[in-house]
């Protein structure tokens, strides 16, 4: 039993990781905000987008905000923290 659930837990690993470099290879060098961003996954859901992209892209220090002092602003934006995102 301890064997599926590792191999569970690297598979929702390794599908984060698909998805978070998906979001960085569509970013490109410009702000967006939350909503810019599901566009352009197409998604829809907020919930899904920020539990499964945008806060494992942040936490992994891939990107930013741009006021990182109020992360629920309805004025925030995200961008690329460097271009070194490619060893990711």
């Amino acid at each position: 039993m301890t064997k599926i659930i590792n191999s569970t837990s690297d598979q929702e690993t390794a599908q984060v990781s698909d998805q978070v470099k998906c979001l960085i290879e569509k970013m490109g060098q410009k702000e967006y905000n939350l909503s810019e961003l599901m566009s352009l996954l197409d998604l829809l859901h907020c919930a899904t987008f920020q539990r499964n992209y945008l806060n494992p892209a942040l936490e992994a220090g891939l990107i930013e905000r741009m006021l990182p002092d109020k992360p629920k602003s309805p004025k925030q934006k995200y961008r690329l923290k460097n271009d070194d995102f490619e060893k990711y």
